[in-house]
């Protein structure tokens, strides 16, 4: 009879394990699923969605201004056109690296065009500034436009080109046009610069007055709230 009891409870024992097992299991394959369908939710998200990357200055600037536009969905403030890997700020501002401080701009072409964010581009600072915008000097500051394709060269030359011949600015424009390369994300204290320290010197002085001045000019094409 304790045999048979016995028998009886290993038995019972397996198939409870079994059962906790197969549960386990399907949790787990739940849960799998579930990530799954949270990345297939976000490469649907960003399907269709183009990238840009320039450079006019310090990229606290750029990146308060270009993220007010509907149809930009990121803008990533970091390093690029350089030959050191991985550079810090630091390593950035002292001139030596090569890289200029630019933004990684994720946008929807069928909400805001590349030619719009030209616009954007040349009109929300000095591109005639040779290496140098405001007080902010050094190659790190100067203006260029990273091209990702060969229509974005195409349209970037274009205007750059119209803009010369129109005799908008007094001196030639230097914006310097080149093939996209290694995109270095800056620091997370960089992102969102302005929205996360809108009281800082650089801030309320320099920032604040440029992106008042850019959302007059481009109120038809602000992002809704702005």
């Amino acid at each position: 009879m304790k045999t048979t009891i016995s028998l009886f409870t290993f038995l019972f024992l397996c198939c409870m394990v079994a059962i906790s097992c197969a549960q386990s299991d399907k949790k787990q394959k739940k849960n799998m699923n579930k990530e799954t369908a949270s990345l297939d939710e976000t490469n649907v998200k960003m399907a269709g969605m183009e990238t840009a990357t320039f450079g006019t200055g310090c990229f606290w600037c750029t990146e308060a201004v270009l993220e007010s536009l509907d149809g930009v969905k990121k803008v990533v403030s970091g390093y690029s056109g350089g030959t050191v890997s991985n550079p810090s700020y630091k390593e950035v501002c002292t001139g030596n690296t090569g890289h200029a401080e630019c933004v990684e701009v994720t946008f929807d072409p069928k909400v805001i065009t590349y030619t719009d964010l030209l616009e954007a581009f040349f009109r929300s600072h000095d591109p005639t500034s040779l290496n140098r915008q405001g007080n902010d000097v050094g190659t790190q500051y100067r203006s260029v436009i990273f091209y990702h394709n060969e229509e974005q060269k195409k349209q970037a030359e274009l205007a750059k080109s119209e803009l010369d011949k129109s005799g908008a600015y007094s001196k030639p424009i230097v914006t310097e046009i080149t093939p996209a390369v290694k995109f270095y994300t800056a620091e997370d204290y960089h992102q969102n610069y302005f929205a996360n320290n809108p009281d800082q010197g650089y801030c309320a002085f320099v920032i604040a007055p440029k992106l008042d001045k850019f959302k007059h000019v481009f109120k038809d094409k602000l992002r809704k709230g702005i």
